[in-house]
């Protein structure tokens, strides 16, 4: 499956962005879709995911703030990002794995989100 994520851009803090993962290729109904985000020097870090049933599933620092949701007849998953922090600057990307898999296998390119304080 090819992903191509977009929304990023630059926002004040306390502000929000939607971004948008939209899928081709493959069968996006049955994926388990995740964001993660990365800052130069950093790990990866996961941020959410959502499964085929819509079981969501969020990391600590961004629970209540950010809501992962995919729109299936779209093949598309989408990450409402509100209340922005200065920490949450980052490259954020999307992947996809099969529900039986532990690994992320596909990965979309990453867009850039700046919080200015």
């Amino acid at each position: 499956v090819q992903l191509q994520a977009s929304g990023g851009g630059l926002v004040q803090a306390g502000g929000s962005l939607r971004l948008s993962c939209a899928a081709s290729g493959g069968t996006f109904s049955r994926y388990v879709m995740g964001w993660f985000r990365q800052t130069p020097g950093k790990e990866r870090e996961f941020v959410a995911s959502i499964t085929w049933s819509n079981m969501r599933y969020y990391a600590d620092s961004v629970k209540g703030r950010f809501t992962i949701s995919r729109d299936n007849a779209k093949n598309t998953v989408y990450l409402q990002m509100n209340s922005l922090k200065p920490d949450d600057t980052a490259a954020y990307y999307c992947a996809s794995r099969g529900s039986g898999e532990s690994e992320y296998r596909s990965w979309g390119q990453g867009t850039l989100v700046t919080v200015s304080s």
